[in-house]
């Protein structure tokens, strides 16, 4: 049976505030890094009222892409030992685009919903190793592509400059 140590990565972050001024921004946010393998196109957002907000939380989500499906997990997560809000649910959400479940968790995350306030995590434990495989070969190919773009923007700058040289 799993632990609570298997969902510890969700632990909602407190706000920086010893950030010096000019780094800190417009709104205060929690200071997290997030390497390929953490960001997944699986979500987990918890703080949903208990008051059957499926299909409203469904509605929110979909304006950010195709979703695959949206489940509510939250006696699992209590099996798993979590600490959970009172009164609330923890919904998974899977996107089909990775990208999608970027900018749901962008702008979704810590905002009022319903009376609650809802905090968005990637769910990476969810992912299949199909999945996991996936999505490092997609980030290879994005690398791959953005040297061979640099390269020439490279080689690009190096010949004006070669040219204003000679003039």
């Amino acid at each position: 049976m799993s632990t609570s140590d298997d969902i510890v990565h969700h632990k909602q972050y407190r706000y920086c505030t010893t950030r010096l001024k000019y780094r800190q921004g417009r709104e205060l946010k929690a200071v997290k890094v997030y390497t390929v393998a953490n960001e997944s196109s699986h979500l987990l957002c918890f703080g949903v009222p208990k008051i059957n907000l499926y299909n409203e939380l469904k509605q929110s989500f979909r304006k950010f892409g195709e979703l695959c499906h949206v489940h509510n997990v939250t006696s699992e997560l209590v099996e798993k030992g979590a600490e959970l809000e009172a009164f609330t649910e923890v919904f998974w959400i899977k996107f089909k685009k990775i990208f999608d479940a970027r900018k749901a968790k962008k702008y979704l995350d810590a905002k009022e919903f319903y009376g609650g306030i809802l905090h968005i995590s990637y769910a990476p434990e969810y992912e299949t190793l199909e999945e996991l495989r996936n999505k490092l070969n997609h980030r290879i190919s994005e690398l791959k592509y953005r040297l061979k773009f640099n390269e020439q923007q490279y080689k690009i700058m190096k010949s004006e400059d070669s040219n204003e040289n000679q003039n």
